[in-house]
């Protein structure tokens, strides 16, 4: 019991890291080029780890400023409505 909780613990430990390492305003986000479709994506899976962070650190922002325009602004809202949204499949339903 006390390895499966050490595992979690080290799952936790390393998505976190994962996650706050491309938040968009960090250093790891600032790139060459502006962020595209697929950092879109994936800034909208992170937006509430990033809302979180940004209270805490003024760098942080949930939405980067640096992007390509519409292609972005499409993959941030299709992983905010899809990511979030979707969660509601997995939900049990209620019998009557």
């Amino acid at each position: 019991m006390v390895r499966r909780k050490f595992h979690f613990l080290v799952l936790f430990v390393m998505l976190a890291v994962l996650v706050s390492s491309c938040m968009p305003g960090s250093d790891a986000s600032r790139m060459k080029s502006p962020a595209g479709f697929f950092m879109g994506v994936w800034h909208g899976w992170v937006a509430p780890v990033s809302l979180v962070v940004g209270l805490f650190n003024p760098s942080i922002r949930v939405y980067e400023s640096e992007n390509t325009g519409w292609w972005y602004d499409f993959g941030f809202y299709i992983a905010l409505i899809g990511g979030f949204g979707g969660l509601s499949l997995f939900r049990k339903k209620k019998k009557d």
